[in-house]
């Protein structure tokens, strides 16, 4: 079924309005924002990220997918699935958590819960019932026994997990998460204006154990793994910028890196269903096969394909549906994946 997207609801007049046609940024300025996503870090060189963005370009190429730079003039009509939008920039999400610190600090507002707090308490409750689940068997664990670092640990206490949130903006998901009994809670963001706002909330709000740092998904220098990683939007906001196909790949490397062995992955989106979010973790593990497999096209030797790197779990079947144009849907989706 082909995606229904709509935009966020907000919970109330204070939130940023989606950019309407008027606001999309000139061809300069988005030249200048895709140089900013890029070099603008705490970390110095982007040479690994030039590479990883060169490896990713190949991928698309291979996968017969349209270039980004397709997708950059103005003299073409602009794919009806590529629109670009500043909500892909970094420099937007600078200037608009820069807006929302000062509002905390002068009136106490907390800024704006994406895809809306009645979606984020259901993310949080609904992941708390899952890691249950797992931990008590309920659910089987498809883990390959030679990579067993964690397996033992997720069959225990839920609320011991290791968990971590890319993207976090104000930090508010894992404050629920924390509600939920989780304990061992990080949060990243590649806005230092949204980490300062979310270590400032969790602090005003008794959440003091929280860790907020500043990290990049696309080029993460954190040397961790984690039982459960949680994206509220991430990947939404990586797929609006221009060069939106390449970097979701290279946001599926970054993961893969950062979660634990039999641990899970929760992805909520307004800009894909269920199905659709399923096709690209596919294509991502057919993707890690494809080296393998062309060895095994070109020579007699019997090739062992790897096992799928994420799998499906489950979904959350409680959002309020829709019809239009004959299908059904709904505003947001929120699907768990398990990492082998």
């Amino acid at each position: 079924m082909a995606g229904i997207r709509l935009q966020p609801e907000d919970p109330d007049a204070s939130q940023a309005r989606p950019p309407a046609s008027s606001d999309l940024i000139s061809d300069d300025d988005r030249s200048v924002a895709a140089d900013s996503w890029s070099i603008k870090s705490d970390y110095g060189s982007t040479l690994d990220d030039e590479q990883r963005h060169a490896d990713a370009s190949e991928a698309l190429s291979v996968a017969n997918f349209r270039a980004a730079s397709d997708y950059s003039s103005d003299k073409e009509e602009p794919d009806a699935e590529a629109v670009q939008s500043m909500l892909g920039f970094q420099s937007y999400w600078d200037a608009q958590y820069a807006d929302e610190l000062t509002n905390f600090r002068e009136h106490g507002h907390a800024g704006e819960v994406w895809f809306g707090a009645d979606v984020m308490e259901v993310v949080a409750s609904w992941t708390k019932s899952l890691c249950g689940e797992f931990s008590q068997g309920h659910l089987s664990n498809h883990v390959d026994d030679s990579n067993c670092e964690s397996v033992g640990q997720l069959e225990k206490e839920p609320f011991n997990w290791s968990v971590l949130d890319i993207g976090t903006g104000n930090g508010l998901l894992l404050q629920e998460l924390a509600k939920q009994g989780f304990s061992d809670l990080t949060g990243t963001d590649y806005s230092e204006g949204a980490i300062d706002l979310a270590r400032s909330l969790a602090h005003r709000d008794g959440f003091t154990n929280i860790k907020f740092l500043v990290d990049d998904i696309l080029e993460t220098k954190l040397d961790r793994k984690f039982q459960l990683l949680v994206d509220k939007g991430t990947l939404d906001a990586i797929g609006l910028h221009p060069d939106g196909p390449v970097k979701r790949i290279m946001y599926w490397d970054s993961v893969s890196s950062l979660v634990a062995p039999g641990g899970l992955l929760v992805i909520t989106s307004c800009n894909s269903t269920k199905d659709e979010l399923v096709q690209e973790v596919d294509a991502f593990n057919q993707r890690r096969n494809s080296p393998s497999q062309e060895l095994g096209a070109s020579g007699d030797q019997e090739v062992n394909r790897d096992p799928p790197l994420f799998r499906y779990v489950d979904h959350v079947r409680s959002y309020p549906t829709f019809m239009f144009g004959g299908s059904v849907g709904s505003r947001v989706a929120t699907v768990a994946f398990q990492r082998n």
